[in-house]
């Protein structure tokens, strides 16, 4: 049976076709030796077929299915094209040897074409890798380095950048950093009160708290320059008039020695850095609870934030602790106890990480193993929650919270607890009331940006039409303005001009009058003498 071999490469997909393999016996001891040495290798294994890569970024698609175990449309059609067909209902008189067997088992269940991952398979292609230069015949010499050097690149900045717990590794880096800073901010806080006290001893009695002493410290700093005038900011400091007046009436009766102005202003100064250690650590809190939140929201409900936060650390990632089984997740963090146990054949220990969750401490003594062993159960179901569901809520979290609480009440009083399905049930229910809420804001919001948007869109048309207006009118401004000077100069124009033309019009109506009575007089002279030569000629006739 023939073998072929695909290699896939930085610059193409490679098939070679392996001779001679019966004659080996598929011996992995003699393909070994003979992988070194070009010439008995060359005999053996011979290139059948090469497709190249059209561009970088084709060749960065391609890995990134071949490390996934699935087959492009690109190799399918390599395949097939270059291997010997298979007739239908007719075994396949070759196989194909590939390094992964993932990738084989989808080729076969695709192509059909039969495919084997093995030692001697690995070794064959081993053989490939070392002098594929030599196979390909126009490679030139630092092409294939390049383009593996550009390839690796280009792939481990894609997985960077695509990461899954890219948002885990903020949480992780911030409980470490949280960790840290509690170390520090402990540290600095009993040198401060060590160094202080040398100058006021008594202050260490009033005041335990490291923040409120090093606040203290930097408002005080000579006890002998303490008076009732800094009473209002020691109250202010303290929050409590008693141990205000206590602290002035310790100062006056201090038995510290007295300290330079110089070393005063370096504990001032020390003072304020623990102090901005100390708002730097809340701030930091407040961000990893945020971040909680967002990635693991049951889990911080469940545990609390920082718990959730180390568990998840110490797993790695939050998709690894999902992974874990609950008593693995029991006991997270107390590996060295029980490797010891293990090894010295002593009782294993009942809990790690969890322990610091307050939960346990609240169990009696006998029924901290029971408590521990429920918590790490209902953590491993809400750490799987938050890792595999698409919608974040604390709905399941705060009631698997309340399942941890009815068992503590059922160890110490014997109250029943409610089911796991009922208690489920109902968890369900208050997440899709909360995701129809949700997407009935998003509507609201929607639509309220559309109405804000019309209404910008109005509003802006309105000023720009406003502004046109006021162009237009400022333009015709002093064109107006004469217009309106004309204006008055011919009303002041007209009345005169009326007055005369009232007078003409008078002149020329008594005129007029006289000539229509004129003109009457003539013609009633003209009807009389007409009627009277009528009359003679009606005489002269008769």
């Amino acid at each position: 049976m023939a073998l072929y071999l695909l290699y896939e490469s930085a610059s193409g997909y490679g098939l070679f076709l392996a001779h001679g393999i019966d004659e080996i016996g598929q011996n992995t001891e003699a393909v070994r030796n003979s992988v070194t040495d070009l010439n008995r290798f060359g005999k053996v294994v011979k290139l059948a077929a090469f497709n190249p890569f059209e561009s970088a970024l084709d060749a960065l698609n391609q890995q990134n299915a071949v490390s996934e175990g699935q087959m492009t449309d690109e190799l399918r059609n390599f395949l097939e094209l270059s291997l010997p067909k298979v007739k239908e209902g007719k075994k396949a008189k070759f196989s194909l040897g590939v390094v992964d067997p993932k990738i084989g088992s989808h080729i076969q269940e695709e192509t059909k074409i039969p495919c084997q991952s093995n030692e001697f398979v690995s070794e064959l292609i081993r053989g490939v890798r070392l002098h594929f230069d030599r196979f390909i015949d126009n490679l030139k010499p630092g092409d294939l380095e390049k383009a593996q050097l550009g390839l690796g690149h280009s792939y481990s900045r894609a997985k960077v950048k695509f990461n899954v717990n890219r948002e885990d590794n903020m949480v992780i880096q911030a409980i470490f950093l949280l960790d840290t800073l509690d170390k520090d901010v402990n540290t600095f806080s009993m040198r401060i009160r060590e160094w202080y006290s040398w100058h006021f001893p008594e202050l260490v009695k009033i005041v335990n708290d490291n923040y409120l002493y090093a606040k203290l410290a930097k408002f005080i700093e000579d006890k002998s320059e303490l008076s009732e005038d800094k009473l209002e900011g020691l109250i202010e400091i303290l929050g409590d008039e008693d141990k205000a007046k206590e602290v002035l009436e310790a100062a006056k009766a201090s038995m510290g020695q007295d300290l330079s102005p110089v070393d005063l202003i370096n504990v001032k100064m020390f003072a304020q850095r623990v102090m901005e250690l100390a708002e730097y650590r809340k701030k930091l809190f407040d961000y990893l609870a945020t971040k909680m939140g967002d990635i693991a929201p049951n889990l911080a409900a469940l545990i609390g934030e920082v718990v959730g936060a180390r568990l998840i650390s110490h797993a790695g990632s939050l998709t690894n602790l999902a992974k874990c089984p609950s008593s693995t997740l029991q006991i997270l963090g107390a590996e060295k106890a029980l490797f010891r146990a293990l090894k010295t054949k002593g009782n294993t220990p009942k809990y790690g990480l969890i322990f610091h969750s307050s939960f346990i401490g609240r169990a009696s003594a006998k029924n901290k193993g029971r408590m521990a062993r429920y918590l790490a159960n209902k953590c491993s179901i809400a750490s799987r929650i938050d890792c595999f569901s698409e919608s974040s809520t604390t709905s399941f979290g705060d009631k698997l919270r309340e399942q941890v609480e009815e068992r503590l009440d059922f160890y110490d009083k014997g109250v029943a607890p409610r089911k796991n399905i009922d208690v489920m049930k109902a968890a369900m229910e208050t997440a899709a009331n909360q995701d129809a809420e949700m997407d009935v804001d998003k509507e609201t919001e929607q639509s309220t940006k559309k109405s804000k948007k019309k209404k910008s869109k109005d509003n802006d048309e309105a000023k720009a039409d406003d502004k046109e207006n006021a162009v237009s009118n400022g333009d015709a401004e002093p064109k107006s303005g004469k217009k309106k000077k004309k204006r008055t100069l011919e009303e002041e124009s007209k009345p005169a001009e009326n007055g005369k033309e009232n007078g003409l019009n008078a002149e020329n109506g008594t005129e007029k009058k006289k000539k229509k009575k004129s003109k009457d007089v003539e013609m009633e002279d003209v009807a009389a003498v007409s009627e009277g030569k009528k009359k003679k000629k009606k005489k002269s006739a008769e």
